[in-house]
């Protein structure tokens, strides 16, 4: 699913994937990669395209990944480097998967949490393909291992402009906040930091495990879709009635230098 999204994040339709394999098959159950092999081809076959082929090694260790080829007007691909001033930026889905990936690793999350992130992470961003070709968006780019400050600073650097993002309109997975104030972070999220905390302004006195929500590396995160603000609550509407409950408007691009501000309101 991570995968297909960069295909849907700049507007484009996956026509076909190839699959990359490496598997440690003198200490894995055949049935086992066989179980890893379906799954790839079943979320495929949900985006409606093939797994045309591939390359498959043996491995020290368990590799899965796609690489995605698609297909799209021109007039219609979205790049990351086009919100304009004045845009509103919508978020698609919640936050958190580092966070709850973390505390799988440390036995700390509930089966309902677990379940959350699966369904969050193996939903299709299949929307952003729709998005591109309305005449209000202007803008791109899916969140995944940068966090939502890191892809934010990507739109912002890009088009020379300032994202101000609004830290309590932000979505969270349910227990987020629980699992991020007891601990369950990840390594990417401090490397993360590291890599651009110097673009970022937050609120003064922001707690660290706030800090690690807004950096916390996603796997097949939501769309971030810069888009006028006079249709912003519509397309939200619609993206909610289309599969992605926790879609929302989270900020807004402003004049100003390349950076992203937090705003707690």
């Amino acid at each position: 699913t991570n995968a297909i999204s960069d295909v849907y994040a700049m507007g484009g339709k996956p026509i076909f994937a190839l699959a990359i394999v490496g598997m440690p098959i003198d200490k894995m159950d055949p049935a086992d990669i066989r179980q890893i092999l379906s799954g790839g081809a079943s979320i495929c076959a949900e985006a409606g395209i093939p797994v045309a082929g591939g390359h498959s090694i043996d491995c020290p260790e368990p590799v899965y990944g796609l690489a995605v080829i698609g297909t799209c007007p021109t007039a219609q691909v979205k790049r990351n480097s086009h919100a304009r001033a004045g845009d509103a930026l919508i978020l698609t889905k919640g936050l958190g998967i580092g966070i709850y990936s973390s505390a799988i690793k440390k036995d700390q999350i509930s089966y309902s949490a677990y379940e959350e992130m699966v369904a969050s992470t193996t939903l299709l961003n299949k929307i952003g393909a729709e998005l591109a070709a309305h005449p209000a968006v202007s803008a791109m780019t899916d969140v995944t291992g940068f966090g939502i400050l890191g892809h934010s600073l990507e739109m912002a650097r890009g088009a020379g402009l300032t994202v101000k993002l609004d830290l309590a309109s932000l979505p969270l997975l349910s227990e987020a906040e629980a699992l991020a104030q007891n601990g369950c972070v990840t390594g990417a999220s401090h490397r993360n930091w590291k890599s651009y905390g110097e673009s970022v302004v937050l609120p003064e006195g922001l707690e660290d495990w706030r800090r690690h929500i807004l950096t916390d590396p996603q796997t097949s995160g939501g769309l971030l879709v810069a888009v006028t603000t006079n249709e912003a609550e519509n397309l939200v509407r619609h993206i909610r009635d289309n599969g992605y409950p926790r879609a929302s408007i989270v900020g807004r691009i402003e004049h100003g230098p390349a950076q992203v501000v937090v705003e707690a309101t």
